[in-house]
């Protein structure tokens, strides 16, 4: 019988004093029980870095000190983190139920399993009961990734050991580290990569990449230089990538019922 891995799960959080509790709450009623939490503040400025002080006895690792962004905040931590598999919560995001990391231990219980992803539904900022899309990432393919697929990052785990082989995120990209990430490691041969067709992961929206229509305009211009980089494509790409948004809005209803069932 193969060993249970232990997951490690890696929070960046800079001044979100309003979501963090419910992020983190969220983690707690996992049934999960091997599971290394490591909480990366920026020296938050609104009180979370005292409320996170409070209870540094409930993290694995708590750090909090100045960063040069939420990709250098990550690369923190999996540089600190001991887990066989990693994975990221983010201060905005909840696990939609208390079995997905149970979910994925299952599935990583394989030794061939290296990757492990699934759906999201990202849901409003002021009501994360209200679903505005529902992203149904499918499984993978090598050829997907030259037609701008890509699955939620928010979602997925990967072995400790591809951050040994390939690096962690690469800093000079400001807003699409995650996506040249993925690109990065999803084009080597022989992974196992495993798709799960649950929703893991509730993502309020107003993130960075989406926050304003400048940022829209940088992470497409990041986003082809990512995959002109790992020779994966070029506009036309992106252009799919960006279209494939549009079913999620229509798909928000079937996400919906996804999430009521899962509480």
């Amino acid at each position: 019988m193969q060993r249970r891995p232990t997951i490690s799960v890696i929070t960046a959080v800079y001044n979100a004093r309003q979501t963090l509790p419910t992020a983190l709450e969220s983690l707690r009623a996992q049934t999960e029980q091997d599971i290394e939490h490591l909480v990366i503040d920026g020296a938050s400025s609104d009180g979370t870095a005292h409320w996170l002080a409070e209870r540094s006895h409930m993290f694995s690792r708590l750090v909090s000190e100045p960063d040069q962004g939420v990709y250098h905040a990550l690369n923190k931590g999996v540089a600190m983190a001991s887990g066989d598999v990693l994975g990221f919560l983010h201060a905005d995001d909840l696990l939609a139920g208390p079995e997905v990391l149970s979910q994925v231990a299952d599935a990583f219980t394989d030794p061939g399993v290296d990757i492990v992803y699934g759906d999201l539904l990202y849901v409003r900022r002021d009501d994360p009961t209200r679903v505005v899309r529902y992203w149904r990432a499918g499984g993978f393919a090598p050829g997907l990734l030259a037609s701008g697929w890509m699955p939620p990052h928010p979602t997925v785990y990967m072995r400790r050991s591809l951050y040994e082989r390939w690096g962690g995120f690469d800093t000079r990209w400001r807003i699409a580290a995650d996506y040249e990430h993925i690109l990065r490691v999803f084009k080597q041969p022989g992974l196992g990569i495993v798709y799960l067709p649950e929703v893991l992961v509730h993502m309020r929206t107003g993130g960075i990449s989406n926050r304003s229509l400048g940022n829209l305009v940088r992470k497409s211009g990041e986003d082809w230089r990512a995959l002109q980089t790992h020779g994966l494509g070029g506009a036309l790409s992106v252009l799919r990538k960006n279209l494939s948004k549009l079913p999620q809005f229509v798909a928000r209803a079937h996400g919906a019922q996804q999430s009521r069932g899962l509480g």
